[in-house]
């Protein structure tokens, strides 16, 4: 692993960390039940992303809580209809940004399939009434 690789997996690790709190908070914040459902599940399959890159970075990293401290207020200020379009945009990114990573770490490839559906999810979301 070169050190270039190393860091962009702490970096993946800590975004992946990072959206277990956010999708938790979202899950407290959101108002319609299936929502509040989704949003844990997806917390779960993040959790799991972050264990898929400490296997390879073998380093115990901290979540940060700015984005869950700010998705709950955004849902508030912009509602759900401008809110999860942003989360899933965020997802595919993800997604995309893990593609050149599978050929030297092939468990890579579960979290990027995983991300397309996370960002397919939340859009779903948005035409259940």
């Amino acid at each position: 692993m070169t050190d270039k690789q190393r860091k962009e997996l702490l970096r993946s690790q800590q975004g992946e960390l990072d959206a277990v709190l956010m999708y938790n908070a979202l899950a407290k914040a959101v108002k319609r039940e299936p929502d509040s459902a989704t949003f844990k599940q997806l917390a779960k399959e993040e959790g799991r992303h972050a264990q898929v890159f400490h296997q390879y970075t073998q380093t115990a990293l901290q979540p940060k809580t700015l984005k869950s401290r700010l998705l709950p207020m955004l849902y508030r200020l912009l509602g759900r209809r401008l809110l999860y379009p942003l989360i899933a945009k965020g997802e595919y990114k993800a997604e995309k940004g893990y593609q050149h990573l599978i050929a030297d770490f092939a468990d890579v490839a579960s979290v990027a399939a995983d991300e397309k559906r996370h960002g397919d999810t939340v859009m779903s979301l948005l035409n259940e009434q």
